[in-house]
């Protein structure tokens, strides 16, 4: 229980950041696609030191469920930069508590992962506190459209993750995770235009950095417990990306936001007492 409540953490902390770190290399004029490339190119080069604990046979459900993790995942990430770009860090990072219903219903077809009726209140809880963020958000469609594409891709992304998981391990699945992400962002960046120059080094490492630890410590608390169950309890970095879009870039409504947010604390918490 300490271990999974570590990662839940550590997944928290990493989330929040990254978020900061898209942001401010969009906001230097980096496009969304080419910071999406380097993004995976940098997360597979760092995998290829968990090459020892790499452990899989490629039948047709590997494959399928790697092409499938590669090209939700590719796309979850470029919308939630694109979203980002356009729109306020502790304005759309709250409409991310919409993930855990979108996985509650592919997982329980695609991994048979029935949810109980207390976590179901919570998720319900969670979905609540979005609504008090509607008048600061409804200015703003675009970012909105992109961020509800990107939950939709990583939500359902979130149940191939775990269906690879389940066929081999986590350090494999991390490392197929990189490479299914590069193969298609490469594809989008080569096919967007976009000047592909390096984007803001620094920035760049911290991105790939944060983006490791999420997400290894995604795929270990998808080890311990339910999809949809864990993807709520991450929406507790919520309350950090609200706390990090006013300190850092300076926006407005903290009020209202950090209402939203305590409400969604309440979901979780009860999800974690099911």
């Amino acid at each position: 229980m300490i271990l999974v409540i570590s990662g839940v953490l550590s997944r928290i902390v990493s989330n929040a950041y990254l978020n900061v770190f898209q942001k401010f290399l969009t906001n230097n004029g980096n496009k969304p696609s080419v910071v999406n490339f380097y993004t995976y190119l940098g997360l597979t080069l760092l995998s290829l030191f968990l090459i020892p604990f790499f452990c899989v046979q490629f039948s047709a459900e590997v494959v399928f469920n790697f092409l499938c993790m590669g090209i939700l995942g590719a796309l979850g990430n470029y919308f939630i930069i694109k979203a980002l770009s356009v729109g306020e860090l502790s304005s759309l990072a709250p409409i991310n508590s919409y993930k855990p219903v979108v996985a509650l219903i592919i997982a329980y077809f695609y991994l048979k992962e029935v949810p109980s009726i207390f976590a179901l209140t919570g998720i319900l809880f969670i979905i609540s506190g979005t609504y008090l963020l509607n008048k600061s958000i409804s200015s703003n469609k675009p970012a909105i459209f992109y961020r509800v594409l990107a939950l939709i891709f990583s939500g359902t992304e979130a149940v191939f993750i775990k269906k690879i998981i389940l066929l081999t391990n986590i350090p494999t699945s991390f490392m197929l995770w990189a490479a299914s992400g590069l193969i298609f962002s490469l594809v989008f960046v080569f096919t967007s235009r976009h000047d592909k120059k390096l984007p803001d080094i620094k920035y760049l490492l911290l991105l790939i950095l944060s983006v490791a630890i999420m997400q290894y410590s995604t795929n270990f608390v998808f080890s311990k417990i339910n999809v949809s169950y864990a993807l709520a309890l991450f929406q507790l970095s919520t309350l950090m990306s609200v706390f990090l879009g006013v300190n850092i870039f300076k926006e407005e409504g903290l009020k209202k936001k950090l209402i939203a947010s305590f409400i969604m604390i309440i979901g979780a918490v009860t999800i974690i007492l099911s």
